[in-house]
């Protein structure tokens, strides 16, 4: 009941209109029921029955709107009440389905919104496999929550209606009916309950296959070179059949429970009709409406613990996704700066103390980067040549000193527009399944084609790009496969270049190319450093000799190479 009433929570005015239109419905449908006591006594020719109780109400109330109770006029009211209940249950019908398809959007845009604004230690300890799990499957699962939901407040109002018209013939009948209902529905809810624990570990299950699938594929081809894949295969048929008994769980539960409530309700049926007939002695038109009435309200009563049922096997994706969501807004980036960032003097980091953990990273890091220069940066595995690229992004801050901006801290400056600033490559150059042009614009809508062929240019890629069968229109193929390793890390730099930063960020540039990508590379970093402020991380000489400055990290610290580098 909590995952229903937090849908309506959270979703209040499409909820308060869904539940207005059922409850429109479930009157119109409790008028059509109250004529059916007058049309049989009127069938069966039993005056006496229809002077009792609710027959003689609605003959009364008919008679006073200036209408004859006969059999066609009765028989209307039932088929025009019954049409105007399905008018109004397809209006509420089709808001649910708006609604479902807007609570997955909504879901899995709340979570989208809430990682890309996460810190970045925090995003790199979320597995890819998972994230894609929720932003699918779970999304989608708890959207069809939502619809169980609502089904499960619609059955009940049906149930109420219903059991007002029963009470009016026999109260006595109807309270016994009710109580037995709900004893029948506490003795199967162990089922429901079974039920919300196997959807529960099903979503567990499904993140976990899904992260580690996601490893897998992005490795498969290390992993087969070696024969090695068929321990993965064995891992994932391992995590499989643990999924597919927690499916199994469900399913028996489902089951077990629409096998158990059939013959129960059958036997609660003829019970209801001999005491009717014999105890009560109800007249056979009374008789005939209770039982249709008490079998519908213990039909309704099972539906309504299978919509139950069927909603506690999918909350658990509506919870988990709710606690990623808020886990990463709670890690959300500092937005403390206001400052609009410029870059006309230069970058500097002055006395940059860092540290994970207990290992220190920089002990009094020092580097200057004067603007319209290109400076590279050198030194063995974790000197922390990428930990400097983060601060500079203001991806990670420092424990103790500043990194300046024309002399301002980052600190105060407003990041977002800092980072408007920055053109970022990448080590690994993963180029989209799509368009060429598509990938140096990334769907970003201020950007044109013009700025496309303009970026392709500065990077040096304009000829070969033009060169391709449907030009800007080629589809580069799964990471880029279809393009050689110096073509993509060129398109990867013109994406860099499309929205015209200030600061280019190169991380490895031309680690995997071959000698002449290389050259090509450097000469059109060279080139671009005329009019843009360069930093690249790289061990290769080609670009330690292009470069106006380098820097060599070591023990904490950064120092100024004494020799070799050669000027534009």
């Amino acid at each position: 009941m909590r995952t229903l009433f937090t849908y309506i929570m959270v979703f209040p005015r499409r909820s308060a209109f869904v539940l207005f239109a059922l409850l429109i419905a479930g009157i119109a449908e409790g008028l059509s029921l109250t004529a059916l006591l007058p049309l049989l006594s009127i069938a069966v020719g039993d005056s006496g029955g229809s002077g009792s109780g609710i027959g003689q109400f609605m003959e009364t109330a008919l008679q006073d709107i200036g209408i004859e109770p006969t059999l066609d006029t009765i028989l209307i009211i039932i088929v025009g009440g019954m049409f105007f209940k399905g008018l109004v249950l397809l209006l509420a019908n089709r808001q649910v389905g708006y609604t479902v398809a807007h609570v997955a959007t909504a879901l899995r845009l709340d979570l989208i919104e809430a990682l890309l604004a996460s810190r970045w230690a925090y995003y790199l300890r979320q597995p890819v496999g998972s994230l894609a799990n929720s932003i699918a499957t779970e999304a989608y699962r708890a959207a069809n929550g939502f619809e169980h939901s609502v089904n499960v407040l619609a059955l009940a109002i049906q149930v109420m209606v219903y059991a007002i018209v029963a009470l009016f013939i026999s109260w006595e009948a109807t309270l016994a009916s009710l109580v037995i209902g709900l004893f029948l529905l506490i003795a199967l809810n162990r089922l429901v309950s079974a039920t919300r624990r196997a959807g529960t570990k099903q979503t567990h299950l499904l993140r976990n296959l899904l992260t580690y699938l996601s490893d897998v594929l992005s490795s498969v081809k290390s992993l087969k070179a070696m024969a090695r894949d068929n321990v993965a295969d064995a891992i994932l048929h391992e995590q499989t059949q643990h999924l597919e008994k927690a499916t199994r769980k469900e399913v028996m539960n489902r089951a077990a429970l629409t096998a158990l409530q059939e013959p129960i309700l059958a036997a609660l049926t003829a019970s209801g009709l001999y005491i009717a007939l014999v105890m009560w002695e109800l007249s056979l038109p009374e008789v005939m409406l209770m039982v249709f009435l008490l079998t519908r309200i213990l039909g309704l009563l099972n539906k309504t613990q299978r919509r139950h049922q069927q909603l506690a096997a999918q909350e658990s994706a509506y919870w988990a996704l709710r606690k990623a969501a808020e886990t990463a807004r709670a890690a959300a980036e500092r937005s403390t700066g206001t400052i609009q960032p410029t870059l006309q003097k230069g970058i500097a980091l002055q006395h940059v103390k860092f540290h994970y953990g207990q290992k220190t990273i920089f002990e009094d890091l020092n580097i200057e980067i004067p603007v319209n220069s290109f400076t590279a940066v050198m030194g063995p595995s974790g000197a922390g040549k990428s930990t400097l690229l983060d601060l500079l992004c203001g991806l990670t801050e420092p424990q103790s000193g500043e990194v300046l901006i024309d002399n301002t801290s980052l600190h105060d400056i407003n990041l977002r527009q800092w980072r408007h600033m920055i053109g970022y490559v990448s080590q690994d150059t993963i180029l989209l399944h799509d368009t060429v042009m598509n990938n140096i614009l990334v769907g970003e809508p201020t950007l044109t084609v013009d700025d496309a062929e303009q970026a392709l240019r500065q990077a040096g890629a304009w000829d070969f790009v033009n060169a391709l069968p449907e030009g800007l229109q080629t589809v580069v193929g799964e990471r880029g496969g279809l393009l050689s390793g110096g073509q993509r890390q060129r398109v990867a730099i013109a994406r860099a270049l499309a929205h015209s930063p200030s600061f280019l960020i190169l991380d490895e540039p031309t680690s995997a190319l071959d000698p002449e990508s290389e050259r090509t590379i450097c000469e059109t970093l060279q080139r671009l450093a005329k009019s843009l402020t360069i930093i690249a991380v790289s061990h290769q000489p080609a670009v330690i000799n292009a470069a106006d400055r380098v820097f060599i990290l070591s023990n904490g610290v950064a120092e100024p190479l004494s020799h070799g580098p050669q000027g534009h």
